[in-house]
């Protein structure tokens, strides 16, 4: 390498490093001054950083409610003698409509809410869905907190997650731990539909958040895993996800339940062998096993064998989507399905019925 060559050679290093300072000096306030909005590592005093979830907790933690249950005999309305404790709930607007679990206040002769603020509230039941465990109160009350949401951002596996809520009546408490599996959003029922998270959830805990670490609601706290007689403990905890219990919600505040489609059948996936005996391009799609014989695809000539590939145009994986779907119907619709019935492919219009049962099948 020539004189003149090193020299270019170091004058480009110098002018890269001078560069990369540069942008540095930049980048840098930005990046703290984000980290002190967001981030959950915050200052502790002459330790410097360290991890916390206060921020979080601060955002989300005034809107999640205590529940309880007024004793009616006992005539002392909102005394603290006179109240039992049922769960939790969580504020969802500021009209005061608060998501909580069906089965925390099922049995309850009149609810009353209580705020982290110490204001009380009784309440009146707007709608409940025992299918998916929600139901939705009403207080009246001014200011009242509200939970931050973003329907948008779906919880991944691996995520920190934080449930606050009311166990045992011992007062608002927080758990951390992460999301182990996610649930699809659906209107039918199951497991399925779950978070699950190891974040303790025990009795008291049911309807309070589940949320992120930047304090927004992910989820509704509702089951804890149970293996025979035994309780909670075992690190398998389940929540509603929030877009499920969203949906729910809305439109138990229109009609006060949740109407569901049926159609009138039960289903299986394809499996190769079916595909294979059906004549069947691939294994997607549904096979019906069994037609209800007064319901609506028995009116629609739909019949056992019958593999449903479409759902108004929309291609049907298998039986979760399928069943969705139908549920999310309402009743009175008409929907075209696209089946294969002995190797041939046919649209046949079916009028969604309304499902009284509650039950999963469609």
């Amino acid at each position: 390498m020539t004189l003149k060559e090193t020299g270019l050679y170091i004058a480009k290093a110098v002018f890269f490093g001078l560069i990369m300072a540069a942008v540095f000096l930049v980048i840098t306030p930005l990046i703290n001054g984000n980290n002190q909005q967001n981030s959950f590592f915050q200052p502790r005093g002459a330790n410097g950083v360290e991890l916390s979830f206060s921020k979080a907790v601060r955002r989300a933690a005034p809107a999640v409610v205590n529940i309880y249950s007024l004793s009616i005999e006992q005539g002392r309305p909102l005394s603290s003698g006179s109240l039992q404790g049922l769960g939790s709930g969580v504020i969802m607007s500021k009209e005061g409509y608060i998501l909580t679990n069906y089965h925390v206040i099922k049995k309850a002769d009149e609810i009353v809410v209580a705020l982290q603020d110490g204001r009380k509230f009784t309440s009146e039941v707007v709608g409940s869905d025992s299918v998916t465990d929600l139901a939705v109160l009403k207080v009246e009350g001014d200011s009242l907190p509200v939970v931050p949401l973003n329907l948008a951002i779906p919880p991944q596996v691996g995520d920190v997650v934080l449930a606050i809520g009311n166990p045992y009546n011992l007062g608002q408490t927080i758990t951390q731990g992460i999301i182990s599996a996610t649930g699809r959003n659906g209107l039918s029922s199951g497991y399925l539909d779950f978070l699950q998270t190891d974040a303790a959830i025990n009795a008291g805990n049911s309807g309070g958040a589940l949320i992120d670490t930047s304090g927004q609601l992910i989820g509704i706290n509702t089951a804890a895993f149970q293996v025979g007689g035994e309780g909670g403990g075992h690190g398998i905890n389940f929540a509603i996800p929030i877009k499920l219990a969203h949906s729910i919600m809305g439109k138990l505040i229109k009609d006060g339940r949740v109407i569901r489609g049926a159609l009138g059948i039960t289903g299986e996936p394809i499996n190769p062998v079916m595909a294979q005996i059906l004549n069947l391009p691939d294994l997607t799609g549904v096979m019906i096993t069994d037609v209800d014989r007064l319901g609506p695809a028995a009116k629609a000539k739909l019949r056992p064998r019958d593999v449903i590939t479409q759902f108004n145009d929309e291609t049907v994986p298998g039986v979760e989507m399928l069943m969705d779907r139908i549920a999310e119907t309402r009743p009175g619709t008409q929907v075209i399905m696209t089946i294969i019935r002995e190797g041939k492919y046919y649209k046949v219009p079916v009028t969604i019925g309304e499902n009284l049962s509650g039950d999963q099948p469609q």
